[in-house]
Protein backbone atom coordinates (compact mmCIF):
# COMPACT_ATOMS: atom_id res chain seq x y z
CA UNK A 1 0.00 0.00 0.00
CA UNK A 2 1.23 3.38 -0.77
CA UNK A 3 2.52 6.11 1.70
CA UNK A 4 0.88 9.36 1.51
CA UNK A 5 4.32 10.68 0.77
CA UNK A 6 5.19 8.22 -1.86
CA UNK A 7 1.53 9.56 -3.67
CA UNK A 8 2.33 12.66 -3.35
CA UNK A 9 5.83 12.27 -5.09
CA UNK A 10 4.35 10.58 -7.79
CA UNK A 11 1.78 13.78 -8.37
CA UNK A 12 4.88 15.90 -8.40
CA UNK A 13 6.73 13.72 -11.07
CA UNK A 14 3.73 13.55 -13.01
CA UNK A 15 2.86 17.55 -12.79
CA UNK A 16 6.24 18.22 -14.44
CA UNK A 17 5.94 19.52 -18.22
CA UNK A 18 8.47 16.93 -19.70
CA UNK A 19 6.23 14.00 -18.94
CA UNK A 20 3.54 15.43 -21.88
CA UNK A 21 6.46 16.07 -24.10
CA UNK A 22 5.75 12.45 -26.51
CA UNK A 23 2.07 12.82 -26.67
CA UNK A 24 1.95 16.91 -26.36
CA UNK A 25 4.70 16.72 -29.79
CA UNK A 26 2.80 14.14 -31.36
CA UNK A 27 -0.42 15.72 -30.89
CA UNK A 28 0.38 19.22 -31.81
CA UNK A 29 2.52 18.80 -34.41
CA UNK A 30 -0.56 16.90 -36.05
CA UNK A 31 -3.25 19.14 -35.32
CA UNK A 32 -0.76 21.99 -36.71
CA UNK A 33 -0.30 20.08 -39.90
CA UNK A 34 -3.85 19.07 -39.72
CA UNK A 35 -4.41 22.90 -40.19
CA UNK A 36 -1.98 24.49 -41.94
CA UNK A 37 -2.27 21.45 -45.24
CA UNK A 38 -5.64 21.28 -45.47
CA UNK A 39 -6.20 25.24 -45.42
CA UNK A 40 -3.51 25.22 -47.34
CA UNK A 41 -4.94 23.32 -50.14
CA UNK A 42 -8.15 24.92 -50.04
CA UNK A 43 -6.79 28.59 -50.16
CA UNK A 44 -4.88 27.29 -53.80
CA UNK A 45 -7.92 26.33 -55.03
CA UNK A 46 -10.05 28.84 -53.91
CA UNK A 47 -7.82 31.23 -55.69
CA UNK A 48 -7.56 29.26 -59.07
CA UNK A 49 -11.69 28.53 -59.03
CA UNK A 50 -14.99 30.23 -58.25
CA UNK A 51 -16.55 27.16 -57.48
CA UNK A 52 -17.14 25.73 -53.85
CA UNK A 53 -17.27 22.32 -54.75
CA UNK A 54 -13.73 21.70 -56.34
CA UNK A 55 -12.67 23.52 -53.18
CA UNK A 56 -14.28 21.03 -50.95
CA UNK A 57 -13.27 18.09 -52.93
CA UNK A 58 -9.85 18.74 -52.85
CA UNK A 59 -9.57 19.72 -48.78
CA UNK A 60 -10.96 16.23 -48.35
CA UNK A 61 -8.82 14.92 -49.79
CA UNK A 62 -6.15 16.36 -48.69
CA UNK A 63 -7.23 15.89 -44.70
CA UNK A 64 -7.57 11.76 -45.68
CA UNK A 65 -4.95 11.30 -47.49
CA UNK A 66 -2.88 13.90 -44.77
CA UNK A 67 -4.00 11.86 -41.69
CA UNK A 68 -2.89 8.22 -42.80
CA UNK A 69 0.19 9.72 -44.19
CA UNK A 70 1.00 11.76 -40.88
CA UNK A 71 -0.14 8.23 -38.84
CA UNK A 72 2.05 6.11 -40.81
CA UNK A 73 4.95 8.05 -41.13
CA UNK A 74 4.80 8.91 -37.00
CA UNK A 75 4.88 5.17 -36.42
CA UNK A 76 7.57 4.59 -39.50
CA UNK A 77 10.18 7.52 -37.88
CA UNK A 78 9.08 6.16 -33.78
CA UNK A 79 9.62 2.15 -34.53
CA UNK A 80 13.01 3.10 -36.49
CA UNK A 81 13.86 5.16 -32.84
CA UNK A 82 12.20 2.33 -31.07
CA UNK A 83 14.58 -0.49 -32.80
CA UNK A 84 17.86 1.51 -31.97
CA UNK A 85 16.83 1.78 -28.76
CA UNK A 86 16.66 -1.85 -27.92
CA UNK A 87 19.54 -2.72 -30.15
CA UNK A 88 21.93 -0.38 -27.92
CA UNK A 89 19.56 -1.48 -24.91
CA UNK A 90 20.38 -5.42 -25.82
CA UNK A 91 23.86 -4.37 -26.53
CA UNK A 92 24.70 -3.04 -23.08
CA UNK A 93 22.92 -6.31 -21.64
CA UNK A 94 25.84 -8.35 -23.38
CA UNK A 95 28.73 -6.17 -22.23
CA UNK A 96 27.51 -6.31 -18.73
CA UNK A 97 27.54 -9.69 -18.94
CA UNK A 98 31.45 -10.38 -20.96
CA UNK A 99 32.78 -7.42 -19.44
CA UNK A 100 31.19 -6.36 -15.82
CA UNK A 101 34.20 -4.96 -14.48
CA UNK A 102 34.85 -2.02 -17.16
CA UNK A 103 31.34 -1.20 -17.53
CA UNK A 104 31.37 -0.84 -13.76
CA UNK A 105 34.12 1.45 -13.93
CA UNK A 106 32.37 3.28 -17.39
CA UNK A 107 28.84 4.13 -14.86
CA UNK A 108 31.60 5.30 -12.26
CA UNK A 109 32.95 7.33 -14.56
CA UNK A 110 29.94 9.23 -15.64
CA UNK A 111 28.70 10.18 -12.24
CA UNK A 112 32.64 11.53 -11.77
CA UNK A 113 32.19 13.73 -14.62
CA UNK A 114 28.59 14.72 -13.12
CA UNK A 115 30.51 16.32 -10.05
CA UNK A 116 30.54 12.86 -7.46
CA UNK A 117 34.02 12.59 -6.29
CA UNK A 118 36.09 9.24 -7.30
CA UNK A 119 35.58 7.28 -4.60
CA UNK A 120 31.73 8.51 -4.24
CA UNK A 121 30.90 7.58 -8.12
CA UNK A 122 32.20 4.54 -7.60
CA UNK A 123 30.17 3.69 -4.48
CA UNK A 124 26.97 4.91 -5.82
CA UNK A 125 28.07 2.94 -9.60
CA UNK A 126 28.81 -0.25 -7.30
CA UNK A 127 25.08 0.00 -5.47
CA UNK A 128 23.33 0.79 -8.34
CA UNK A 129 24.81 -2.04 -10.21
CA UNK A 130 23.90 -4.27 -7.54
CA UNK A 131 20.18 -2.99 -7.47
CA UNK A 132 19.66 -3.11 -11.27
CA UNK A 133 22.38 -2.77 -13.42
CA UNK A 134 21.18 -2.76 -17.08
CA UNK A 135 18.43 -0.12 -15.61
CA UNK A 136 21.56 2.01 -14.27
CA UNK A 137 23.61 1.94 -17.84
CA UNK A 138 20.29 2.88 -19.90
CA UNK A 139 18.99 5.34 -18.11
CA UNK A 140 22.56 7.30 -17.37
CA UNK A 141 25.03 5.85 -20.23
CA UNK A 142 22.69 5.66 -23.07
CA UNK A 143 20.19 8.28 -21.61
CA UNK A 144 16.86 6.75 -21.96
CA UNK A 145 14.15 7.04 -19.38
CA UNK A 146 10.51 6.11 -19.24
CA UNK A 147 9.81 9.83 -20.57
CA UNK A 148 12.65 9.33 -23.53
CA UNK A 149 11.69 6.42 -24.85
CA UNK A 150 8.88 6.35 -27.70
CA UNK A 151 5.39 4.64 -28.34
CA UNK A 152 5.12 3.93 -31.98
CA UNK A 153 1.09 3.13 -32.12
CA UNK A 154 0.52 6.20 -29.22
CA UNK A 155 2.63 8.36 -31.59
CA UNK A 156 0.63 7.12 -35.13
CA UNK A 157 -2.72 7.05 -33.19
CA UNK A 158 -2.03 10.80 -31.50
CA UNK A 159 -0.83 12.04 -34.96
CA UNK A 160 -3.50 10.58 -37.24
CA UNK A 161 -6.63 11.59 -35.17
CA UNK A 162 -4.50 15.42 -34.47
CA UNK A 163 -4.18 15.51 -37.91
CA UNK A 164 -7.79 14.76 -38.46
CA UNK A 165 -9.09 17.09 -35.30
CA UNK A 166 -7.04 20.29 -37.28
CA UNK A 167 -8.19 19.04 -40.95
CA UNK A 168 -11.86 19.68 -39.89
CA UNK A 169 -11.48 23.00 -39.26
CA UNK A 170 -10.60 24.65 -42.42
CA UNK A 171 -13.14 21.89 -43.90
CA UNK A 172 -15.68 23.13 -42.41
CA UNK A 173 -14.48 26.91 -43.62
CA UNK A 174 -14.71 25.87 -47.04
CA UNK A 175 -18.33 24.27 -46.68
CA UNK A 176 -20.23 27.33 -44.95
CA UNK A 177 -17.65 30.09 -45.83
CA UNK A 178 -18.82 32.60 -49.36
CA UNK A 179 -17.37 31.36 -52.14
CA UNK A 180 -16.48 34.91 -53.40
CA UNK A 181 -13.33 35.53 -51.59
CA UNK A 182 -12.93 32.32 -50.22
CA UNK A 183 -9.25 32.08 -49.84
CA UNK A 184 -8.99 35.46 -47.52
CA UNK A 185 -11.47 33.88 -45.10
CA UNK A 186 -10.10 30.70 -45.06
CA UNK A 187 -6.60 32.50 -44.06
CA UNK A 188 -8.11 34.38 -41.88
CA UNK A 189 -10.57 31.20 -40.26
CA UNK A 190 -6.84 29.17 -40.44
CA UNK A 191 -4.50 31.63 -38.46
CA UNK A 192 -7.05 31.66 -35.57
CA UNK A 193 -7.05 28.15 -35.46
CA UNK A 194 -3.55 28.00 -35.56
CA UNK A 195 -3.33 30.54 -32.85
CA UNK A 196 -5.54 28.82 -30.64
CA UNK A 197 -3.76 25.91 -31.31
CA UNK A 198 -0.16 27.77 -30.04
CA UNK A 199 -1.89 28.82 -26.85
CA UNK A 200 -3.22 26.12 -25.76
CA UNK A 201 0.26 24.08 -27.00
CA UNK A 202 2.08 26.50 -25.21
CA UNK A 203 0.20 26.50 -21.65
CA UNK A 204 0.15 22.38 -21.91
CA UNK A 205 3.87 22.75 -21.99
CA UNK A 206 4.47 25.71 -20.12
CA UNK A 207 5.98 27.89 -22.64
CA UNK A 208 6.11 31.27 -23.41
CA UNK A 209 2.35 31.86 -25.22
CA UNK A 210 3.59 34.71 -27.14
CA UNK A 211 6.47 33.07 -28.91
CA UNK A 212 4.10 29.87 -29.74
CA UNK A 213 1.67 32.91 -31.23
CA UNK A 214 4.42 34.95 -33.28
CA UNK A 215 6.05 31.37 -34.55
CA UNK A 216 2.94 29.71 -35.56
CA UNK A 217 1.22 33.02 -37.02
CA UNK A 218 4.98 33.43 -39.05
CA UNK A 219 5.08 30.19 -40.85
CA UNK A 220 1.27 29.56 -41.30
CA UNK A 221 1.30 32.82 -42.94
CA UNK A 222 4.24 31.81 -45.21
CA UNK A 223 2.72 28.76 -46.26
CA UNK A 224 -0.63 29.79 -47.00
CA UNK A 225 0.71 32.76 -48.69
CA UNK A 226 2.87 31.22 -50.99
CA UNK A 227 -0.41 28.56 -52.05
CA UNK A 228 -2.58 31.19 -52.88
CA UNK A 229 0.38 32.92 -55.32
CA UNK A 230 0.58 29.15 -56.95
CA UNK A 231 -3.01 29.63 -57.46
CA UNK A 232 -2.61 33.16 -58.55
CA UNK A 233 -0.22 32.49 -61.29
CA UNK A 234 -1.88 29.50 -62.17
CA UNK A 235 -5.24 30.76 -62.73
CA UNK A 236 -6.85 28.13 -63.25
CA UNK A 237 -10.61 28.45 -63.84
CA UNK A 238 -11.42 24.74 -62.37
CA UNK A 239 -15.54 23.59 -63.43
Amino acid sequence: MQTQTEHDSEDYLASHYIHRSNWLRAAVLGANDGILSTASIAIGIAAASHHREPVILATLAGLVAGALSMAAGEYVSVSSQTDIEKADIEREQQELLEMPEIELLRLAEIYEKRGLKKETALTVAHELTEHDALGAHVRDELGLNEISQANPIQAALASGASFTVGGLLPLLATIFLPVKSMEYYLYASALLFLILLGTMAAKAGGSSVTKAILRISFWGTAAMGLTALVGYLFGVKLA
